[in-house]
């Protein structure tokens, strides 16, 4: 089954607004590990309006599952992800200035300035994707930039799901399937949701992890964490 990697980053957001540590960041990574996720991701940004640098090196003796810290690989950011040593880093290329995740690695274009990167933090041990937008060349190029895995900007398909599910699924099955075919494993994530994640993972099974936040902790608000992190990881079911 495909695990579910929350990312925590709104929590730390609603934390900020007040000031203080109420939520803590900490404490919820360790009950939504508790509530059964698979992983917890964060992605700190330079102005920390959400996670912040402090939230990322406590989370390292926190999170028990998987430990994925998604960022753009600056060197401020290069040389935190080096000392925490997670599970996996996302490569995203947000600027500084970025609400959320808008794009992915243009690899064929960048992949002098990713390689080295990938390799450096492969070195410490330390799983690789790349966030990537479903379009099938870039995966030969992201895996001639070495990355372990690849992680789909899923916003497209978000956006077209309600007017035309299997269209909007369609580039995204291609490029998973170049993908698996090259040995490369694959994520996904953004804008996923309790409407549109069962058809996503149905019709590409291999999804090995998604990274879920925005959409989650909305829920939260109403159904409560621990009932919220069942009801996504019930989408994730394939049955038969």
């Amino acid at each position: 089954m495909t695990k579910l990697s929350v990312n925590i980053n709104k929590i730390a957001t609603l934390r900020n607004a007040r000031g203080g540590y109420t939520p803590s960041v900490l404490q919820a990574a360790k009950d939504i590990e508790n509530f059964g996720a698979e992983g917890i991701t964060v992605h700190p940004r330079p102005d920390e309006r959400h996670i912040t640098r402090a939230d990322a090196y406590g989370l390292k003796d926190v999170v028990t599952t998987e430990y994925n810290i998604e960022g753009n690989p600056t060197d401020d950011f290069i040389q935190m992800v080096l000392e925490i040593k997670p599970t996996q880093v996302t490569l995203v290329p947000d600027g500084p200035d970025a609400i959320t995740s808008n794009a992915g690695w243009d690899c064929i274009n960048q992949k002098d300035y990713l390689s080295p990167i990938i390799s450096q933090f492969k070195n410490a041990g330390i799983r690789v994707s790349v966030f990537l937008d479903p379009v099938v060349e870039q995966v030969d190029a992201a895996l001639a930039c070495g990355t372990d895995r690849i992680e789909l900007y899923t916003e497209a398909y978000a956006s077209e799901y309600a007017h035309n599910r299997e269209d909007a699924i369609a580039p995204y099955k291609a490029t998973a399937k170049r993908a698996i075919d090259l040995g490369l494993s694959v994520n996904a994530g953004h804008d996923l949701s309790l409407e549109n994640l069962s058809y996503f993972v149905s019709e590409i099974p291999e999804i090995l992890e998604v990274s879920i936040g925005h959409a989650l902790i909305s829920d939260a608000l109403y159904y409560g964490l621990n009932n919220v992190i069942g009801m996504y990881k019930s989408k994730l079911r394939i049955e038969g």
